[in-house]
């Protein structure tokens, strides 16, 4: 039986005027308690072992949802009588942890696919997991840095040193936990029973520390807290127009895919260090548009530069960090970044052999298109690709996807394909905008 966890202590301070009375997890959304939205989602994924951690106002929480057997799970109540932190109430209800659990946050309007990340948390034989996303404010985020095979190596809290460019992504609030690992780690943090500790502060570094394997499970869903009147005004209207409900990756997304050099950022003829990336004018307000209208960003892109020596993964990543943080600064973010590493041709002094193949993924080949539909549930019959170059739109041809090609970079005047766009534009913006535009006629037909 598959168990979730919810932390629903919270008293809502910040929301005093909508809540009156109520606890923070009862406040209405579209009707109902943002806490009765939780449970139904964890119905829907087959968690039906629940476990509410409350302190405020408990008695409301438990007079609303009793045995939990109106939603046809079963729901179990620990009290915290002192305020113990996310991770010491967590700990001081052990008894009634199994074995494995996912973690929810009561105060969180949620829309994520918990068979997938539980799945994943599986596959990977992991201790804990957690939910992590990119935003449109790094630069003031704690972010979590992971290496290419999604394992967790460090946390990095705010303020950032200057000149250092982390990943953009942050915890956002959801995790998978193998209760041994929890139990392990949780004395070199928690000395004394009434010790307050907390998951993101406490006990996960302690866990990285230990040795433990953290996977890293980067998300676009839908998570975010209400913690102030704004931000439940937020999702409310979120709610109302469709977009939680349609951000959980059991649901079908669209993407639109971008090339880097040339579209994204100046082409300097084979890019080798972050110190030489810069964004194009324009970019972050178009990526920020496609943001604020739900469409998935996915960057894909060549990068024969490791293959021949040019630059290693490391200084790649550097790069990466840069072009994320730069886009932050003007909140926009992108939802995944491919690169194809390989290049079919010898001859380069200092090349790496072993990456000198023939691939799937080097575009116009769409390995890294079909890793993005596999990682996202992207539907390509409803996505875009946006190049600078005839091997980005026979790219879109070879995928099935509708192409446009900016004038920026090389412009389409590269000659190496015979695929011609379904749009040009003058530069991403552009772009976009057309995108957009195209969009709101078909929802007006639909």
């Amino acid at each position: 039986m598959k168990q979730a966890i919810i932390l629903a202590g919270g008293a809502g301070t910040r929301l005093k005027d909508r809540l009156g009375d109520l606890p923070k997890p009862m406040i209405p959304i579209a009707g109902k308690p943002l806490l009765e939205h939780q449970v139904e989602l964890a119905k829907a994924h087959g968690f039906i072992d629940l476990v509410f951690f409350v302190h405020y106002r408990a008695d409301l929480i438990e007079n609303h949802f009793g045995d939990g057997s109106k939603w046809g799970v079963r729901i179990r109540y620990v009290t915290e009588r002192e305020p113990l932190g996310t991770a010491g109430a967590v700990l001081a209800g052990s008894e009634l942890l199994g074995e494995r659990f996912v973690v929810l946050y009561g105060d969180t309007m949620v829309n994520v696919d918990l068979g997938r990340i539980w799945k994943a948390h599986e596959n990977a034989k992991a201790d804990a997991t957690l939910l992590l996303h990119p935003n449109d404010h790094p630069l003031d985020s704690d972010l979590v840095e992971m290496d290419a095979n999604s394992r967790v190596l460090a946390f990095h809290n705010r303020p950032h040193p200057q000149g250092r460019w982390y990943q953009n992504l942050v915890n956002a609030g959801l995790y998978v936990l193998e209760k041994g690992a929890l139990l392990k780690h949780a004395p070199a943090v928690t000395p004394h029973a009434s010790h307050i500790t907390d998951f993101g502060k406490d006990i996960f570094p302690a866990m990285v520390r230990g040795g433990a394997t953290l996977l890293g499970y980067n998300s676009p869903e839908f998570i975010k807290d209400i913690g102030t009147p704004a931000r439940y005004d937020r999702v409310c209207a979120q709610f109302a127009n469709g977009t939680i409900a349609r951000s959980s990756l059991a649901t079908p997304q669209r993407a639109v895919f971008l090339d880097r050099d040339g579209t994204l950022v100046h082409d300097r003829d084979c890019l080798r260090s972050a110190d030489g990336l810069e964004l194009l004018p324009g970019v972050s307000a178009a990526v920020h548009d496609l943001n604020h209208h739900a469409w998935r960003t996915v960057v894909v892109t060549n990068q024969p530069v490791i293959a021949k020596g040019w630059c290693d993964e490391a200084e790649l990543q550097r790069m990466h960090n840069k072009m994320e943080t730069l886009l932050g600064l003007e909140h926009a973010f992108l939802d995944r970044i491919y690169y194809c590493p390989h290049h079919p041709d010898a001859g380069f002094e200092g090349e790496r052999r072993e990456l000198k193949i023939r691939c799937d993924c080097r575009k116009p080949g769409i390995g890294m298109i079909q890793k993005a539909v596999a990682d996202l549930n992207i539907d390509l019959a409803q996505s875009w690709m946006i190049g600078d170059t005839t091997t980005d739109m026979q790219t879109a041809k070879n995928a099935g996807l509708k192409s446009i090609l900016v004038r920026t970079g090389a412009g389409g005047g590269d000659g190496k394909q015979a695929a011609t766009p379904d749009f040009v534009c003058d530069d991403l913006q552009a772009a976009v905008k057309l995108i957009l535009e195209q969009d709101a006629k078909s929802a007006d037909r639909r």
